[in-house]
């Protein structure tokens, strides 16, 4: 079985295996962090458990596409966890920024509108700049090929990711002039 094809199962084993799809909408008079498709809230807890799985099927999917030696893992794996707190940091944010524009969709100012743009440009950011403080480290302890190679499986999963999360989140709806 080639990479893509793995890849690819992986991908959809993250997005069947960690339950129901989530999408901003929120209920009349709730504060919850999202809703099914189905209309359910999904609590601050499920969605925990659910980047939780999503964190382990990631490494799982790096494990099973980067090939390392048994020196490399045990160098590499450890810098990785590191690297995923830093990442799941990030996440936090990202979330925040998420459940505060579904809470906000339809009745966003367009000063309001701005701050999210430029609250969502500067969490991307933040991701490449925490790839730029790793490259270096993870090319400590693994071979030029290796290091592209993790950080190309990192920001094809980052992408696949995010364009499933945008698939969920309507636009602001207000639209006038």
């Amino acid at each position: 079985m080639n990479n893509k094809t793995v890849m690819g199962l992986m991908l959809t084993g993250f997005f069947s295996l960690s339950g129901p799809h989530v999408t901003a909408r929120t209920v009349t008079g709730q504060e919850p962090a999202a809703s099914t498709k189905s209309g359910q809230v999904a609590s601050d807890q499920d969605i925990q458990l659910l980047r939780k799985n999503i964190r382990s099927q990631k490494k799982q999917l790096i494990a099973a596409n980067l090939t390392l030696t048994a020196a490399e893992a045990t160098k590499f794996w450890p810098i990785y966890d590191q690297y995923e707190a830093e990442y799941a940091k990030i996440g936090d944010t990202k979330l925040a920024l998420i459940k505060e524009y579904a809470q906000n969709l339809d009745t966003a100012t367009d000063q309001q509108s701005l701050d999210y743009l430029k609250r969502s440009e500067e969490i991307s950011e933040s991701v490449i700049q925490l790839r730029e403080r790793y490259v270096p480290i993870v090319s400590e302890v693994l071979p030029g090929k290796k290091t592209a190679i993790f950080f190309q499986l990192e920001r094809r999963i980052e992408m696949l990711l995010d364009v499933e999360v945008a698939s969920l989140l309507p636009p602001l709806q207000s639209q006038g002039q």
